[in-house]
Order: C-alpha cells, then sequence, then structure tokens
C-alpha cells in the first residue's frame, strides 16, 4: 500500500448505526479536514483519469466535494448532478434505489456538449445506484463516459456488478473495504 493510499485510508472512520441500525457509515470528514489527505485524494483521482478529459461530472453531495477540485487539476469543466428541485433549467431525472432507500437524481438537458469525453468522481462505490443512475443520464446527454472513480468502494455491496452492467469498464477506487 502506497503512503498517500495509507494516509487517505487512516482518515476514513466507521460509525457504526448511521444512517440507521446496522448500517456502518464510512465517515470521510476527518480526510476532508486533513490538507495533505484531502490534496492525497484528489491527486489520486486526477491520476487515475485518462487523457483528454472535457467534464467532470460530481453527484450531490460528497461527489461535489472531490470533482470539482479533480476537474481543476485537469483543467476539465465542472457539473453538478443533483436530486430534484435543484437545478432551474429543464432536466433529465433518473430513479435508482441506494443501500438504505431509493433516491432520484437530475442533470441539466444541455449540461454537457454531445460527443464530450467526461469522468464521473464519487466519494464511494457502494451498491452502484447513484453511479449507475448517473451513467443513465449521461447516455441521456450523448456524451462518452470514459472513466469512474471514488475515494473507495464497498466490495460487499456489490456495486461494481451494476457498474458492468451500465457498460461501465473503466474504474478506480482508491481504498477498497
Amino acid at each position: 500500500m502506497t503512503a498517500d493510499r495509507a494516509l487517505i485510508e487512516s482518515l476514513i472512520t466507521d460509525v457504526p448505526d448511521f444512517p440507521k441500525p446496522g448500517v456502518v457509515f464510512k465517515d470521510i470528514t476527518p480526510l476532508l479536514a486533513s490538507p495533505e489527505g484531502y490534496q492525497a485524494a484528489v491527486d489520486a483521482i486526477a491520476d487515475s483519469a485518462p487523457e483528454k478529459i472535457d467534464v467532470v461530472v460530481g453527484m450531490e453531495a460528497r461527489g461535489f466535494i472531490f470533482a470539482a477540485p479533480v476537474a481543476i487539476k485537469l483543467g476539465a469543466g465542472f457539473v453538478p448532478v443533483r436530486k430534484p428541485g435543484k437545478l432551474p433549467r429543464p432536466v433529465f431525472e433518473e430513479n435508482f434505489a441506494l443501500e438504505y432507500g431509493t433516491e432520484t437524481l437530475t442533470v441539466h438537458r444541455d449540461a454537457i456538449k454531445p460527443g464530450a469525453r467526461v469522468l464521473v468522481v464519487d466519494d464511494v462505490l457502494a451498491t452502484g445506484g447513484t453511479i449507475g443512475a448517473t451513467a443513465q443520464l449521461l447516455k441521456k446527454l450523448d456524451v462518452n463516459l470514459v472513466h469512474v472513480a471514488t475515494v473507495m468502494e464497498l466490495s460487499f455491496l456489490g456495486g461494481r456488478a451494476l457498474l458492468d452492467s451500465n457498460g461501465i469498464d473503466s474504474f478506480s477506487t482508491i481504498v477498497t473495504v
């Protein structure tokens, strides 16, 4: 394990029974509070990206935290994928299941030019629902989803299989649990 990966992993805290009994929440706030840890995570995600990324997409809310600085580092644009009612112009919507509920994501219909090369960034791959829904939104925008990067993957929840079923074959993560 590299020193940066070990640092990042050491700054992710387990919170048992949150948001409901039986769930062990992975709290990234200590990672965000550490300038060295946060920078290491942003650098690792940016370093995993293929060349010539036009737009980095981040999902509400913790995906924003990593996607925006990655976009800056790559010299790319940033597009937020939001929950319903947060974007002011016409949107595409996609419903999906979480590990403990359901949700809907939206993106402006004109957020990204067709054919653009897109990197999707999120904090965690759990069941794959958020990233899978985002992939479906990007298909509606007619863009090229070239890579997905996350800070951590909760492999026991099987999210990678949902990515495969959405045709996402380029994926990287820093920490796998």
